[in-house]
């Protein structure tokens, strides 16, 4: 099993993301070793991938939290819509996150109006989690926030405290703050984790409409359920390293995924959704 060579995908624009043989070390060991691939704007990707298989490290890439090894100067080994170098303000306009971690960032920290809804989508504007005296809310900055509630079916929010909202609840909030600047594409880090049953297929429901809407969606996750039916490609990750690449039909495959995980996995699929289920 090979991944998609990057130099032969086609597009118009830089990609939104390339990755160039990145290395990643982590005490020592690589936690991403030689990763390369390349995904285009508008095109809706899955990562998926076993617990210690470089999906958190992968997402600290992106996010600019760790730096890969640069062995050739002039050769960068992740681009982030054409540019290596970003700053992480101007970054985060263009790629929004959201990821169980920021929900309990948020909760921990002491924000004062960043505490309802309204609050957590402005913080977006400042790339805080909270709002604090020396940042001055602008009524476009308000109308922009109301906006993105709206948009994801949250207006009910806007003044809820955020420690009273369901875990699903404060996930659509948080999509709504990654969506106040209109950014570019939606970095979706196990988006579902501590929902039940029927909040996430509400939340699931939310992103497929969101993904409608011509938002790209890059998806990291461990779930095949999370996988949307606009979802057109999976990355399959194992040990730091691209296991398999390519269309989702092609990818999800019982054979594809019993390989990756080293149990015997039985794929089944619904009008467009994938479910899993471990035959060990």
């Amino acid at each position: 099993m090979h991944p998609i060579d990057p130099g032969s995908r086609e597009g118009a624009g830089p990609p939104l993301l390339s990755l160039r043989h990145a290395t990643l070390l982590r005490g020592g060991r690589p936690a991403l070793d030689d990763l390369s691939f390349e995904i285009l704007e508008g095109e809706h990707t899955a990562i998926l991938g076993p617990n210690g298989s470089g999906k958190s490290s992968l997402i600290r890439l992106v996010t600019r939290q760790d730096y890969p090894l640069r062995p050739e100067p002039d050769d960068p080994p992740i681009r982030i819509l054409g540019q290596d170098r970003w700053d992480l303000f101007a970054l985060r306009t263009q790629l929004g996150i959201v990821s169980a971690d920021l929900q309990q960032a948020f909760l921990r920290a002491d924000g004062g109006g960043a505490r309802n809804g309204l609050g957590v989508v402005l913080s977006g504007f400042f790339a805080s989690q909270g709002l604090f005296s020396h940042q001055e809310v602008t009524p476009a900055m308000r109308q922009q926030a109301e906006a993105s509630l709206a948009m994801v079916g949250a207006e009910y929010l806007s003044r809820k405290r955020l420690e009273e909202m369901s875990t699903g609840e404060a996930r659509r909030v948080l999509i709504a703050r990654a969506l106040v600047h209109d950014p570019r594409a939606l970095l979706l880090d196990e988006p579902t984790t501590g929902l039940d049953l029927v909040a996430r297929q509400t939340f699931l429901e939310m992103l497929q409409n969101l993904a409608k809407r011509h938002k790209t969606i890059l998806l990291v996750t461990h779930h095949i359920e999370e996988v949307l039916p606009q979802v057109e490609r999976v990355i399959l990750l194992k040990a730091g390293r691209v296991f398999l690449d390519g269309p989702k039909a092609e990818v999800l495959t019982s054979a594809n995924l019993s390989a990756l995980y080293e149990v015997t996995i039985q794929v089944q699929i619904l009008r467009g959704c994938y479910t899993a289920t471990s035959m060990n």
